[in-house]
C-alpha cells in the first residue's frame, strides 16, 4: 500500500469508526484474487472511501476529471483514482478502468451513476455492463446503509449516525454468458443483474450510535 494511500486509508478507517461506527458485514464474502469490480448503491459523497476501505489494499476509484488540478491531481493520482469526464464521456476513462481490472485491481463503481435523492435505488446504467463484458472481472455487489442520513445529496451538513457496508455474494460471469450480452442492450442487462443483486442485500439489526 502506497504511503499517501495508507494515510488516507487510515484516516477514513478511523473516522468511519469514530463518527459512524462503520461496520462491514459479511466480510468473508470479499473476493481477494484477481480484478474485482466493487458495485454498490450510491447514497452520499461518503460512499467511495467508506466502501473502498473494505479491502486492506490499494483500491481504485473514479473521480471527476475537473478535480485533477494542482495539489489534488497529485493526491488523487496517489489514491489510485481514474479521471472521468462526466460532461463529455469518452472511451479513455472506460479503457483505463478495464485496464485496471485486467491488471488485478479492485475498482469501486456505482451502477446508478448518481447519488440517490430519496434513498431508493435508481436504474442501472449500461456503462458498468460494458466494463464487465470487456474486462471479464468478478463483480462484488455491496450495499451501503446510513450514508444518506449522514450526508444526503445537496446538504453540506454532516450528521453522526450508523453506517453499515454489507457485502453480497460475488457474481462470476462466464465467457459464454458474456458472449450473449452484446451491444448496449446486452450491457444494460448485465448492469440490471448487478443492481438486482445489490437490491437483495439486506441490512442486519444494529444499535444506534
Amino acid at each position: 500500500m502506497k504511503t499517501v494511500y495508507w494515510i488516507g486509508y487510515l484516516f477514513f478507517k478511523c473516522a468511519g469508526k469514530a463518527f459512524f461506527n462503520r461496520r462491514i458485514i459479511n466480510e468473508e464474502k470479499l473476493v481477494e484474487d484477481g480484478g474485482v469490480l466493487m458495485c454498490a448503491n450510491h447514497e452520499s459523497f461518503l460512499d467511495p472511501p467508506l466502501i473502498g476501505i473494505s479491502y486492506p489494499e490499494n483500491v481504485t476509484y473514479l473521480a471527476r476529471k475537473t478535480l485533477f488540478k494542482g495539489f489534488f491531481k497529485w493526491l488523487y493520482t496517489n489514491w489510485d483514482a481514474i479521471p472521468v469526464d462526466q460532461e463529455n464521456p469518452d472511451m479513455t476513462g472506460l479503457k483505463n478502468i478495464i485496464k485496471a481490472l485486467k491488471n488485478g485491481k479492485k475498482v469501486v463503481m456505482f451502477p446508478e451513476g448518481a447519488r440517490t435523492l430519496d434513498g431508493n435505488l435508481g436504474p442501472a446504467l449500461p456503462g458498468v455492463g460494458l466494463i464487465v463484458a470487456k474486462s471479464q472481472a468478478t463483480v462484488q455487489p455491496m450495499r451501503i446503509f446510513g450514508a444518506r442520513e449522514a450526508l444526503p445529496r445537496g446538504s453540506g451538513k454532516l450528521r453522526r449516525c450508523q453506517i453499515d457496508v454489507v457485502v453480497g455474494d460475488p457474481i462470476y460471469f462466464t465467457k459464454e454468458e458474456l458472449k450473449e450480452y452484446r451491444g448496449k442492450e446486452g450491457y444494460q442487462k448485465i448492469s440490471e443483474r448487478i443492481m438486482e443483486a445489490i437490491a437483495k442485500i439486506e441490512r442486519p439489526e444494529f444499535k444506534e450510535v
